[in-house]
């Protein structure tokens, strides 16, 4: 049976209380290729009170209980990996070598990592005569976006099922698909009723539903900064915890002692992967002024091996963006780049040549491009990279600074003490040395405007915990 239309409520998939049909568009073709229901806040509030009733009893299940819980999820992740990646490469444009080998794969690595990190996390601590508890927050609101779909899903619900908690997701509705199989994963491990619930819709509908919702004791939300204001309003009137990681403007410091041609090429490829659609990506590169035309060459030439086309081409390195409201915002600052004197490089404006149809961007690097331009300050979401300049290293940490954004930050040197020297002074919640393998017990969030609190491994478990001291507990 299909499950597009439906919910999952109280583990069982159930009709909306009113249906609300939405296309789902294939962002290759343009066209609709599926459709959901958009839910309402009377399905919110069915989808909460099973998540509050679940609560008393799951709350309280064993440490080993809720590991065998996530191991079964993670052999029927196994048992539909083709298909989660299938649905991540239609709904959002990935091209099929990335949905599995990368979008799919880390929802693998995040399972895997919670069930590690369950193992030996310390519940219960005593200082002194006092006993230190965490327990689960309680009922939390998930809200995920549509880049890393299934990154995002995996990185909320397994630290929330690790530590107790029972959840509401809303997943974008824009890529809707592999939350719908995540939801019948969830089902086909057996999570107990009421633990998991999926309800699509929009963020005036349902986002605003769950964040305000008096039931709810906490709000997860990864998106944009604009919908984050938006939600922390919501969730004050109930004084509810929100986790939000919102946008980025990362820095990328190549230092004057680098193996350059390797440092621009790696930093090119990092920016435009996903299609430039990833929070965290560095999209000011920060050369110094005596090696910019040589950073300029090495730029253009990475930027003409990434190849762009259909997802399920042969070859193709970026696939489309992921709407035509984001492939309308990368054109209109692509455009401002060009207007405000930045010198292009490479790519520009409209499709790349042979492509009619679909949400594709043309990939495309700035250089000369200064710090008041709106390539430079804004965050694009798209593969456009700009290339800015600096005197020393002092100069260039002061403008890898320069942003309201603080997700994460690069480094590249030659003398890992110097790189580390510059690390320790970025203002961003991760920070990336020489291009490092990832880390998913590494806490993941950002300072600043690109939010609060931490996800991934260990981190993510401790965001779902409320901290109890239970004084007197032991004679002194």
């Amino acid at each position: 049976m299909s499950h597009e239309l439906q919910f999952y409520i109280d583990g069982a998939w159930v009709d909306p209380v009113t249906p609300h049909r939405f296309p789902v568009i294939d962002p290759a073709t343009e066209e609709a290729y599926a459709e959901i229901s958009l839910g309402s806040k009377a399905d919110v509030d069915k989808a909460v009170a099973a998540a509050r009733r679940a609560f008393e009893r799951f709350s309280r299940t064993s440490r080993q209980e809720r590991i065998d819980l996530l191991k079964r999820i993670l052999d029927a992740y196994k048992a539909r990996y083709n298909d989660v990646a299938d649905a991540i490469s239609r709904e959002m444009g990935a091209p099929k070598a990335l949905a599995m080998q990368a979008q799919a794969a880390i929802g693998v690595g995040h399972i895997s990592q919670m069930i590690k990190v369950l193992e030996g996390f310390a519940f219960e601590t005593m200082q002194g005569t006092t006993l230190i508890a965490k327990e689960p927050i309680g009922v939390v609101g998930m809200i995920t976006p549509w880049n890393w779909p299934i990154n995002q899903i995996t990185c909320k619900v397994c630290p929330a099922i690790a530590a107790g908690c029972t959840m509401v997701l809303k997943p974008s509705e824009i890529a809707p698909m592999d939350a719908i199989i995540f939801a019948e994963i969830m089902d086909a491990a057996g999570v107990p009723k009421g633990v998991f619930n999926l309800v699509n819709g929009d963020g005036p509908g349902v986002g605003q539903a769950l964040s305000s919702h008096p039931d709810v004791d906490m709000i997860s939300f990864t998106g944009s900064a604009r919908a984050g204001i938006l939600i922390a309003k919501a969730a004050a009137e109930t004084i509810k915890r929100v986790h939000q990681e919102l946008g980025g403007k990362s820095a990328n410091i190549l230092l004057d002692d680098v193996d350059l041609e390797r440092a621009v090429t790696k930093g090119v490829v990092d920016c435009f992967q996903n299609s430039g659609q990833s929070c965290n990506a560095p999209t000011r590169m920060l050369v110094p002024e005596k090696l910019k035309d040589q950073a300029i060459a090495y730029a253009k030439a990475a930027a003409a091996t990434q190849k762009v086309g259909a997802p399920d081409a042969e070859g193709t390195v970026l696939g489309p963006v992921v709407s035509q409201v984001q492939y309308d915002k990368i054109q209109g600052l692509i455009q401002s780049g060009i207007e405000e004197g930045a010198t292009l490089v490479a790519g520009g404006l409209g499709r790349p040549d042979g492509l009619n149809r679909g949400y594709y961007v043309r990939p495309t690097v700035f250089a000369d491009v200064t710090p008041a331009m709106r390539i430079a300050r804004e965050e694009i979401f798209g593969p456009v990279l700009a290339i800015m300049t600096y005197k020393d290293d002092e100069d260039a940490i002061a403008e890898a600074n320069a942003t309201v954004y603080g997700l994460a930050s690069y480094v590249q040197s030659g003398d890992r003490k110097r790189a580390q020297a510059v690390a320790a002074r970025m203002r961003s919640g991760n920070v990336y040395i020489n291009y490092p393998p990832g880390d998913l017990n590494a806490p993941f969030g950002g300072y600043k405007q690109s939010g609060n609190g931490r996800e991934w491994g260990q981190w993510g478990l401790e965001e779902f915990l409320e901290i109890k001291g239970i004084v007197g507990y032991a004679a002194a």
